[in-house]
């Protein structure tokens, strides 16, 4: 039988720390030691615990996530690809690790109304540069791509994750 998630073993201090982090961690030089502090724990103790709630599933994953805007970049290109479907593992490899592309990841098809396959969020000051950003793309997959195109963010969609209350 496999063993229960953890979950059904979250007690009060996971609680505390689940509601304290969902907003986000603190932002100073030692966020785990402020939040440590304000929960009456140690930073180890809440580092330990977020470890184990991300390798049980608990949690999916702690990461930033940036406000594109606030950081200058006003153009925001979800780059979609026709990528052969043998060449789909190493296209989407190389793309995911162009220091532009913020995530890369695989989509069914819709035929005959949308041939994409693999998708590229790049973002830019402006659509000229991300429109370059996606050349460099489109030189790396020409052979491994049939047609692409960009479809660019017409509003700013608030990220976040489920919540829990206090």
């Amino acid at each position: 039988m496999p063993e229960k998630l953890r979950a059904t073993n979250f007690d009060e201090l996971d609680r505390r720390i689940v509601v304290a982090t969902q907003e986000g961690l603190p932002l100073c030089p030692r966020p785990y030691h402020a939040l440590a502090e304000r929960l009456g724990t140690s930073a180890a103790e809440i580092m330990s615990r977020l470890e184990a709630m991300v390798a049980d599933g608990t949690i999916r994953r702690l990461g930033a996530i940036p406000n594109h805007y606030a950081l200058g970049y006003r153009a925001n290109g979800m780059s979609v690809w026709d990528i052969h479907d043998n060449e789909l593992q190493t296209a989407g490899t190389t793309v995911g690790a162009l220091d532009f592309v913020t995530h890369c990841y695989h989509r069914p098809r819709r035929p005959p109304a949308w041939p994409y396959n693999l998708f590229a969020m790049v973002h830019g000051a402006n659509r000229g540069e991300v429109e370059e950003k996606v050349a460099q793309i489109a030189d790396i997959l020409k052979h491994s791509a049939g047609a692409h195109d960009v479809l660019y963010s017409t509003a700013i969609l608030k990220k976040t994750g489920l919540r829990i209350t206090a």
